[in-house]
């Protein structure tokens, strides 16, 4: 079942059935550049990763990463959706897209009705989005949603400083 539409996409809950495809994600060269290597290298420890992070979201917060599909054809093609993070005061938005639909507004499409859905559905008042400082592609996109540079953040000691950017009122 979706929890969101938009004119091109549908974004919906994971499940543990969509581990072939979440190997896949968090296995291209660009997530693993940007966002980071979660050491997934099996179908079972995707589902492990499914278990322990988007499917643990949803039971303690009530929202979490979707699965973000095209309406035409039902073609999975990365995630997006909100997470709370340790190390962060406010809920993020956080997404990851195959490099083969990267330049065609999917990111902006599935981030803008995640943003929508976090202020009117869930009432949240601020919203953040954290990018390697390098991301050039990610900054883009969050500055078209209207998202402003706010500062440099560590979410951990030892681990490089990123960009943090926040929604504006």
């Amino acid at each position: 079942m979706n929890v969101l539409e938009t004119e091109r996409l549908a974004l919906r809950r994971l499940t543990e059935e969509d581990a072939g495809f979440i190997l896949d994600l968090l296995n291209e060269p660009s997530f693993l550049q940007f966002i980071g290597d979660r050491g997934v290298r099996g179908v079972e420890a995707a589902r492990e990763y499914l278990r322990n992070g988007p499917l643990a979201s949803y039971e303690r917060h009530g929202f979490g990463l979707f699965l973000t599909v095209l309406k035409a054809g039902g073609v999975p093609i990365g995630f997006c959706g909100l997470l709370r993070r340790d190390g962060l005061d406010d809920v993020d938005v956080g997404y990851a897209l195959l490099p083969r639909y990267w330049s065609q507004g999917y990111a902006s499409e599935a981030a803008a009705a995640v943003l929508a859905y976090g202020r009117e559905t869930l009432g949240l008042q601020r919203i953040v989005a954290i990018t390697a400082t390098d991301n050039v592609r990610s900054i883009r996109v969050l500055e078209k949603l209207g998202l402003k540079f706010e500062r440099l953040v560590r979410l951990a000691e030892g681990e490089p400083e990123i960009s943090l950017f926040a929604t504006v009122d």
